[in-house]
């Protein structure tokens, strides 16, 4: 058998005619009208297309035309802008779900880098702002995103969905607590700004920026303070150690589950357990079912 890895794409990009390519939907007049639409125009017109179309080549025509995986969006721009040709990445395959709902998408750290380097590179604020088709003050917002944000703790956030709002509550926490903050969100997977909010609300006093202007409007005592900060440190040390033992003991579930597979697939085993324990081959079935 055959073991190489097949690539989902060509390696060189093609340049094909916007005719020949067929798209899977159509674009509307409300679409046309959106903010989205209207900085994909505005982007490609400043600067022209970043990302290429995904397309599949449609071999059972006479004619060589290319199915439309993703970017019908830059196309009708493109179209509109009066393109003739555009740079396609070509699939070798026709399925669309990876274009559509694979692809990982800027977060807003990675955004603030992506600004960052462009203002480095010369570019203005005036004309990312005209590029992005937002005002010039939400590209100062992006650029200073990451003021009073340690390096570590930034380097734990930098790939995750984290929001400009929930890195405002982090710059009222020192350093330190910034990198707790930044692992209790990663290990949990939540990276809202109310559960930043309170993380940064139970943070002990020594560890806050300033401690007088961050509680003066918090209504919550000392006492209950210091509470919600124990059980939040019961809650991380139970967090650790369930997460130390998932390895494990997901290992003994797969070992188990193969054992109790292989013991049902006997028929005389099967027999003997619906004859005497129904209950119990129910149960066991159900664990085997479970992947």
């Amino acid at each position: 058998m055959d073991k190489s890895i097949k690539l989902g794409f060509e390696m060189e990009c093609l340049e094909i005619s916007i005719s020949s390519i067929l798209p899977g939907r159509v674009i509307d007049d409300r679409v046309r009208k959106s903010a989205k639409y209207a900085s994909i125009l505005s982007s490609i017109q400043e600067i022209g297309l970043i990302e290429p179309l995904a397309v599949y080549p449609l071999k059972q025509t006479a004619s060589s035309n290319y199915m439309l995986l993703d970017g019908h969006l830059r196309m009708e721009a493109l179209k509109e802008l009066g393109y003739e040709s555009v740079s396609c990445l070509i699939s070798t395959d026709d399925e669309a779900y990876t274009y559509n709902h694979k692809v990982n998408r800027l977060v807003p750290i990675q955004e603030h880098f992506m600004i960052m380097r462009a203002l480095e590179r010369g570019v203005s604020e005036a004309r990312i702002a005209k590029v992005l088709q937002v005002d010039v003050a939400r590209i100062r917002e992006k650029r200073n995103l990451l003021r009073d944000i340690c390096p570590e703790a930034v380097e734990i956030l930098k790939n995750m969905p984290i929001s400009a709002s929930a890195i405002k509550h982090l710059r009222k926490v020192k350093p330190l607590r910034q990198v707790e903050i930044a692992e209790l969100m990663q290990m949990l997977g939540n990276y809202e700004a109310s559960y930043c909010q309170t993380l940064v609300t139970t943070t002990p006093a020594d560890q806050m920026v300033d401690s007088v202007k961050t509680r003066k409007n918090c209504n919550i005592s000392p006492e209950e303070l210091a509470r919600m900060q124990r059980e939040l440190d019961t809650l991380q040390h139970n967090l650790q150690m369930r997460e130390d033992s998932y390895g494990e003991n997901f290992l003994n579930l797969v070992v188990i589950r193969g054992y109790l597979s292989k013991l049902l697939s006997n028929e005389r085993v099967v027999h003997y357990l619906s004859s005497n324990h129904a209950d119990l081959v129910k149960g066991l079935q159900q664990i085997t079912a479970s992947a």
